[in-house]
């Protein structure tokens, strides 16, 4: 590895994009960023791929590779991430990540909780209403919201006025009471302190729970 290259590589999806160069600068690692589109999601068959053509590109340029996705659905990524040594944040995803104990404490008082993040009140117009074309299909917002009781949105911004009437009128649109709980990077910052120290990672009660698992369809290749 040539001694001006970053002893780290940090490749994330974008939905954790901005927390995660945020955390990397204030811990002041020596480290680079890459991000992938938030949208594969949507298809996350394609996850696996798109982590392993960045990580193909990225062999012997790095002391180490850091791959910041949950599970997501993509059901080949842990198997990847082994092929190339690579290491990722433990979690299905990242409201798991960002909560913590909250997330568990959310399902368990009402399992019908949709939740919201800081980036998904920012892109819900792009990712949610057009990528599951609702804009062009009304009708599929009772199919895709129809059975949600409440919102709860895990704020990583404290008191951002902006970001909060943006959720109150997303939660509004749905017909949904909307809950504010303030739970800055979490275990996201907490994971990732811990790779990069070395240390074994904290986890929840549902950190590996089959429920969070079998949240997401299987990607199907």
């Amino acid at each position: 590895m040539p001694n001006n290259s970053p002893k780290t590589l940090f490749i994330a999806c974008a939905a954790l994009g901005r927390e995660v160069k945020d955390i990397i600068r204030k811990h002041g690692w020596d480290a680079e960023f890459e991000a992938i589109d938030a949208r594969l999601h949507m298809q996350p068959a394609r996850i696996g791929p798109a982590v392993e053509q960045r990580l193909q590109k990225a062999q012997g340029r790095y002391a180490r590779t850091v791959v910041v996705y949950g599970h997501c659905g993509a059901f080949d990524l842990d198997e990847i991430l082994n092929k190339y040594g690579a290491v990722r944040p433990l979690g299905p995803h990242c409201y798991e990540m960002f909560g913590g104990e909250e997330f568990p404490r959310a399902m368990e008082e009402e399992i019908g909780t949709f939740i919201l993040t800081d980036y998904l009140v920012h892109a819900w117009q792009k990712f949610v209403v057009q990528g599951l074309k609702m804009d062009k299909y009304p009708e599929l917002q009772q199919l895709m919201f129809g059975n949600y009781r409440r919102m709860v949105y895990f704020t990583q911004e404290e008191n951002n006025t902006t970001l909060l009437a943006r959720a109150e009128e997303i939660a509004a649109s749905l017909g949904l009471e909307l809950e504010t709980r303030h739970v800055g990077y979490g275990d996201l910052e907490r994971r990732l302190v811990a790779i990069m120290e070395n240390r074994e990672q904290p986890v929840t009660s549902m950190t590996h729970d089959d429920f969070s698992l079998t949240a997401y369809p299987v990607a199907e290749t």
